[in-house]
């Protein structure tokens, strides 16, 4: 059973932390640090940028201890509610060794549970959060939501900003109408530019399975688990995270209702492949009770990608429901580690059946 943090209130502070990337300190991005402070102060939040998360990409990739001391510092820091990252990045594992040895970091995530939100390489965050007893939320963050460049929220993601203020009893997870390409232009000229849309013509999408399912969530991105079971990217990031025991073995799996979704890199369906083969070989895939799967950015691959679903997962008939808003797609649901969901496969339908945040 995991710790649940409380729901956000209007006039609580918010820590901003750099764990991967250090876009956020740089000077081109000052534009979007300045939208992502005004859309929080719209919620009604006040935002706390922690002591190094503007010190800019090349001192940040060569300091993870200062990235760490900044994650430790939030949930130190009592009057800090709620944590967003400012984006991902791709060597977030080089935290854990000054945060999961440190006893005071572990002890305050447990007696201090606050909501944590991103996607993408937080992934590793997220699993170390599940492993020490957090729920966190795979879900927005500063930079590619809250500053988004458009002349307002994304209306679908901004409901899921609201929803870290609201602790329904059961959640419907719905398909967004539209479906917004990324942005290529990040610039100060750009403010204001409304994103590419299109409607969302395919919905959820059952791709294999009948019937009513019930597992907890548990997942991330496809790239990072990938990185993570691998030396592809850096040669030590798999042994970093088998010390630490971050991967959940095939028997905390069992049950699970895993979510995976795809980055920005937008992998070729042949890496797509070996990316869900590899958690095959982990016993990832014959364990779970079904499997969640976000719509892929810009729809590249979209059907290439259900191929290779339906494929590595025949062995083990595996509940399917693809093209769900979470993610590197945009926009963005989130989606609460350890959280019981319900599948309709005969509707196409997900919900979440208990409280997002700790009952007050």
């Amino acid at each position: 059973m995991l710790h649940k943090p409380p729901a956000l209130k209007p006039g609580d502070q918010v820590g901003i932390v750099s764990l991967s990337q250090g876009t956020l300190g740089e000077d081109f991005a000052a534009h979007q640090r300045q939208l992502g402070v005004k859309r929080l102060e719209e919620l009604g939040l006040n935002p706390v940028f922690m002591p190094n998360a503007l010190k800019g990409i090349v001192y940040l990739a060569a300091h993870p201890e200062a990235r760490a001391a900044d994650l430790k510092t939030a949930f130190l820091n009592p009057e800090i509610k709620g944590i967003f990252c400012a984006i991902g990045g791709d060597d977030t594992y080089r935290l854990l060794p000054y945060l999961m040895t440190d006893t005071d970091f572990i002890q305050a995530v447990t007696m201090q549970p606050k909501i944590f939100s991103d996607f993408s390489d937080t992934t590793i965050n997220h699993l170390m959060f599940y492993r020490l007893g957090l729920r966190s939320f795979y879900g927005p963050n500063f930079l590619n939501d809250l500053a988004e460049l458009d002349h307002k929220l994304l209306p679908f993601t901004q409901q899921t900003l609201k929803h870290y203020f609201e602790n329904p009893a059961v959640t419907d997870i719905t398909a967004s109408p539209v479906w917004y390409e990324e942005q290529t232009d990040f610039s100060e000229q750009s403010l204001g530019t409304p994103r590419v849309s299109h409607p969302e013509t395919h919905g959820f999408e059952v791709l294999r399975g009948r019937g009513r399912i019930k597992g907890e969530l548990l997942g991330g991105c496809l790239d990072s688990f990938y990185d993570i079971l691998t030396t592809n990217r850096y040669p030590d990031e798999a042994a970093v995270i088998a010390k630490y025991q971050l991967f959940p073995d095939a028997k905390i799996w069992q049950g699970k209702i895993l979510f995976i979704e795809t980055s920005e890199e937008q992998p070729k369906p042949t890496l797509y492949r070996a990316m869900l083969q590899t958690l095959a070989q982990q016993g990832v895939l014959a364990a779970v009770a079904g499997i969640i799967v976000g719509k892929p950015q810009n729809e590249r691959y979209y059907e290439a990608y259900k191929v290779a679903l339906l494929q590595v997962t025949a062995a083990y008939q595996t509940p399917i429901i693809y093209n769900v808003n979470f993610g590197h797609a945009y926009p963005r649901t989130a989606l609460p580690y350890g959280a019981e969901a319900l599948l309709d496969l005969d509707q196409g339908r997900i919900q979440i059946t208990e409280p997002y945040f700790a009952e007050n």
